[in-house]
C-alpha cells in the first residue's frame, strides 16, 4: 500500500514538472530572417505618344502577364508628374526578384511563352525605323534589411492624385554611402518613416546603376497635400533632429534626385 502511495506521488510530482517545462520549451523557436529581395527598376525614355502607346501596351497585355505567370507578382508601373521642363516621356517598372538566379533567368523564360510573344508582337518585333522607345535605363536594387520586401501602400485615393516619391541619395565615397545605409537601418531613420505613416514601398541599396554609390527608395501618399504635410512632420520630429545632429551621420548625402510619380491603371499598385 505504501509503495502505490510512493509510486502515486512521483506520478504526480513528474506531470506537474512536465506541465511547467513543456510549453516554455515549445515557445523556444528561433527567430525568422527574410531574405532581402532584389528589384529593377526599369526605365522605358519615350519621344512620341505613338511610343508611349505601344510600351502601354506591351506592359499591359503581354509584359507584366508574362512576369506573373512565372510567379513574379507586385509589379509597380508609373508615370512621373507632369513636368513642364521634361521634354520627354518615360514609363518606370519596378519589379521584384525573390533572388538573382530568378533575375537573371527572366528574359530566357519569357522567350518560351508563345502567349507573350504573340501578345507583345507589336513591340518586340518593331523595326529599326520605328522602334518603341528611345532607350531603356536600368538599376538593380538589393532591399534593406530593415525592410526586406517589398510593401504594397494602402491608398484610396484616385490614381492621378496619389504621389509615388521615389528619392536617390548619392554618396562622396563608398564608406560614407554605408554610413547613411546604417542611417536607415540601425540608426532609425525606417523606424521614424514607418511610424509618421510613409506608406514606404521599398528601401534599397543600388547594386548596379548609373549614380553610384547610391541608396533608393519609394514612400507614397494620397497626394501632394500629404507628401508635403508628412515631409514637414518628418522634419520637426525630435528622432530626426537628434538622429541628423550625430557627427557619425554628417555629410553622408552629397546630392538627392527626387522623382513625383503616379501609377498606371495597370500597376499593381
Amino acid at each position: 500500500m505504501k509503495l502505490k502511495k510512493l509510486l502515486f506521488l512521483i506520478l504526480i510530482i513528474f506531470t506537474i514538472t512536465s506541465f511547467k517545462t513543456t510549453p516554455a520549451n515549445a515557445m523556444e523557436t528561433k527567430p525568422v530572417t527574410k531574405s532581402r529581395e532584389f528589384y529593377q527598376l526599369k526605365t522605358y525614355i519615350l519621344k512620341t505618344k505613338q511610343q508611349e502607346q505601344i510600351t502601354d501596351k506591351y506592359l499591359k497585355e503581354a509584359y507584366l502577364p508574362g512576369l506573373k505567370k512565372l510567379g513574379i507578382k507586385n509589379i509597380g508601373v508609373f508615370k512621373p508628374k507632369p513636368n513642364a521642363t521634361d521634354t520627354l516621356k518615360k514609363i518606370m517598372v519596378l519589379i521584384p526578384f525573390l533572388s538573382m538566379e530568378q533575375f537573371l533567368g527572366l528574359d530566357e523564360k519569357l522567350a518560351k511563352d508563345k502567349t507573350y510573344l504573340a501578345t507583345g508582337a507589336e513591340y518586340l518585333d518593331a523595326t529599326y525605323k520605328q522602334p518603341p522607345y528611345m532607350r531603356i535605363e536600368s538599376v538593380l536594387l538589393k532591399a534593406f534589411s530593415d525592410h526586406p520586401i517589398l510593401t504594397k501602400p494602402a491608398l484610396n485615393s484616385a490614381r492621378a492624385n496619389r504621389v509615388y516619391e521615389l528619392r536617390s541619395y548619392e554618396s562622396a565615397t563608398e564608406a560614407i554611402y554605408k554610413n547613411k545605409v546604417d542611417m536607415f537601418n540601425g540608426g532609425g531613420e525606417i523606424k521614424l518613416f514607418d511610424k509618421l505613416g510613409f506608406n514606404a514601398v521599398f528601401y534599397s541599396e543600388v547594386i548596379s546603376g548609373a549614380k553610384m554609390p547610391n541608396l533608393m527608395y519609394m514612400t507614397t501618399f494620397a497626394d501632394q497635400a500629404s507628401r508635403d504635410a508628412h515631409w514637414k512632420s518628418f522634419g520637426e520630429a525630435p528622432e530626426w533632429k537628434e538622429m541628423s545632429g550625430m557627427e557619425k551621420y554628417k555629410n553622408n548625402v552629397s546630392h538627392i534626385d527626387i522623382t513625383f510619380m503616379y501609377p498606371t491603371d495597370y500597376s499593381d499598385y
